[in-house]
């Protein structure tokens, strides 16, 4: 019963992690505008996801502008780009494998290992999911560092971490966390004993071995 609970836990917490990750891939705030140096805004917001950059005026305006070509942009945006979507096409698959091993669905009922390693099979898909997104929002977010402290950077043109970075994160903690509480139901391994001979039942003696 404690191993179906721990499965559900990790299912749950990888499902989480799934959702956040497609939330902060088609979230716009990636990287914030900084407000440091002299020149300071306050009348607008400027941020930048994957797929847009938008500007936020102080009355509640919201201007946003898709990004035109694909090859135009940044090497690191691009990688980005393909490795959220990655982590979330493996997620999907990840849902789809796991939910077949889960102890309280109907699936291989007949079959409890084989049960049990559909489980771990989609723990183990949501871990290389959780990866692709902790790349992913990692080399971002070291991106950004780069660009803050680069002296040849201009000061009003320096970002910060936006709320879809974090949000990111956590969702790659989260796969990575049900992933490995998925594997934790890995069927172990019984110890088999051959199969006991049986002895030879003695035939009775009759009476007439005696005279």
């Amino acid at each position: 019963m404690a191993n179906a609970g721990l499965q559900l836990l990790g299912f749950i917490l990888a499902f989480l992690g799934w959702i956040g990750a497609i939330v902060s891939t088609a979230l716009p705030q990636w990287k914030i505008y900084s407000y440091a140096g002299d020149n300071i805004v306050t009348a607008q917001a400027i941020y930048e996801g994957l797929w847009m950059s938008c500007v936020s005026q102080s009355t509640g305006q919201i201007q946003c502008k898709v990004f035109d070509s694909l090859l135009n942009l940044p090497s690191t945006l691009q990688a980005t780009r393909a490795l959220m979507v990655i982590g979330i096409l493996l997620g999907l698959i990840a849902i789809f494998v796991a939910t077949m091993g889960m102890k309280c669905m109907k699936c291989l009922e007949d079959d409890e290992m084989q049960k049990m390693r559909m489980a771990v099979i989609g723990g183990v898909i949501f871990l290389i999911a959780g990866l692709a997104i902790l790349v992913a929002t990692a080399w971002y977010g070291n991106r950004i560092v780069q660009e803050f402290y680069d002296p040849m950077t201009p000061v009003n043109a320096r970002y910060e971490f936006g709320q879809a970075l974090f949000t990111g994160w956590a969702a790659a903690s989260l796969c990575l966390l049900g992933g490995a509480l998925l594997c934790c139901s890995c069927p172990r391994k019984t110890a088999s004993y051959p199969t006991p001979r049986p002895y030879p039942k003695p035939t009775p003696s009759s009476g007439k071995d005696y005279v």
